[in-house]
This record gives structure tokens, C-alpha cells and sequence, in this order.
């Protein structure tokens, strides 16, 4: 029987994926809810190999990923990134009134999100694997910078939807990041850019809902719409968000 330890990933292609490009990108979900099976290094290696496919400026690749499952450290920094999260969501619940108006019908919407988060933060220190992609700062902070680290997130999301996995981009580092840098011994010049949970769904992955395209998309002048985005049959809308914008 083959040793774990001695195992050469780097000897085996990729998992062939059962889900279209084009499936994969409008029915990647939000997944916050995970069962307890440990993602395999195979997966893991698939997932963070096409993370580091993505593009970024001038190709100088300045991402990198920090992958948390299980050990002793990953375990501290589970534990830190929950605290942090536990406390951010709380004073998020009370300040934005989720337990007010809509939020006290359980069936709606807001109280349906709120018993979501509720679950997930309560979790967040449990889930098979944590990742924190990081940004290598190589000049002044620029607001352009994240444009080098988020497809590489977007790939990982997307790689793990094609391989069974789920997972969900969050920010709950930032309220614990003196912590998270002192454990994990990061470098100065490098900059915490999101908090990834990745495990195999407990629900499923489906269509995401959002606005009619013809809301989003213009055709040559603001306000336009063009007449060929429109919706595939079929495709369910959200009301969630700013109402639209009114041309002129």
C-alpha cells in the first residue's frame, strides 16, 4: 500500500470535470453549508492548480495561498477567523436590522439569509479547508491591486464546483488580521485578500439568481439596453439589491 506521505501528485493529470464551462459559471452558488468529508489532496491539488492559472497584471503573479485543514495551526487559525466572524456578523445582524421588519417573518428572504449566516459563522471554524489568498504587494497600495489576486479566486471557485466541492468567498480575516500575520508568519508585503471555505455542499450547487441582463448590460451609451441581452428561457431573477437605474 502506497505511503500517503510519499504520494507524487505531480505524476497525475487533472480530474477530468462533469460540468460544462458554461453550466459551471451561471450555477456556482454560495455554498456555507458543508458536510464533515475532507476534501483529498488530489482535489485540493486540482482546485489551487487552477487558481494559479489566473490571470494578473503584467503576468507577475503576485498571489498566493495560505490552504488551512487540518493540524495544529490550522486548527488556531480556524478558531481566530471564527471569533472574528462570530463577532463581525453579530454587530452586522444588529446594525443593519435583521431581526426587524421582513426579518420577523421566517419565511423571508432577509430571516432566511439570517439564519444562514448564523449557521455558517457558527461553523466557519470546522469546515474542511479555509484558504486565505494573498496578495505579494510589490508598490504603493494601488485600488486596482485586488485585480491580480480576485480571478484567482474566482478560478478556485469554479475549479471546486467542477470537481463536487462548494465554497464562498467572504472578508471575515479582516477583523482578526493582526492575529491571522503573527500565526501564519506572513511577510510584511503580503496582504490577506479573502477568507475561501471550500467542503463538499450539504445543499446544492443550482442557477444563481440575479437581475435581467437587460438591466446590467448597455449597448454603446449608458442607459441603452442592447437588444440582443436578454435572459435564456427559463432563468429565475432575484430582487435582490439597488432598484435600476433610470436612463437620464
Amino acid at each position: 500500500m502506497t505511503d500517503p506521505a510519499e504520494t507524487n501528485h505531480g505524476d497525475r493529470p487533472l480530474t477530468p470535470d462533469t460540468v460544462a464551462l458554461l453550466e459551471g459559471l451561471t450555477s456556482t452558488r454560495s455554498i456555507r453549508r458543508y458536510t464533515d468529508e475532507p476534501i483529498p489532496e488530489d482535489a485540493l491539488r486540482d482546485i489551487l492548480f487552477a487558481a494559479t492559472r489566473a490571470p494578473s497584471g503584467s503576468n507577475r503573479q503576485p498571489f498566493r495561498f495560505i490552504v488551512l485543514t487540518g493540524g495544529e495551526v490550522a486548527a488556531e487559525a480556524k478558531a481566530i477567523i471564527g471569533r472574528g466572524a462570530r463577532a463581525a456578523w453579530r454587530a452586522k445582524r444588529e446594525n443593519e436590522g435583521y431581526d426587524k421588519g421582513s426579518g420577523n417573518d421566517p419565511g423571508s428572504p432577509k430571516a432566511r439569509m439570517a439564519r444562514s449566516m448564523e449557521d455558517y459563522v457558527d461553523r466557519i471554524d470546522t469546515v474542511p479547508a479555509l484558504v486565505l489568498p494573498c496578495y505579494l504587494r510589490y508598490r504603493a497600495p494601488s485600488p486596482t491591486e485586488g485585480a491580480s489576486v480576485y480571478p484567482a479566486c474566482q478560478n478556485l471557485l469554479l475549479a471546486a464546483r467542477a470537481l463536487g466541492f462548494g465554497g464562498v468567498l467572504t472578508i471575515w480575516h479582516a477583523f482578526v488580521e493582526d492575529e491571522l500575520r503573527t500565526l501564519l508568519e506572513l511577510p510584511d508585503n503580503a496582504v490577506i485578500a479573502a477568507t475561501i471555505t471550500l467542503g463538499r455542499p450539504a445543499g446544492n450547487h443550482g442557477p444563481v439568481r440575479r437581475v435581467p441582463m437587460s438591466e446590467l448590460v448597455y449597448d454603446g451609451r449608458w442607459g441603452d439596453t442592447a437588444p440582443w441581452a436578454v435572459d435564456p428561457p427559463g432563468t429565475r431573477h432575484t430582487s435582490a439589491g439597488p432598484p435600476p437605474e433610470k436612463a437620464g
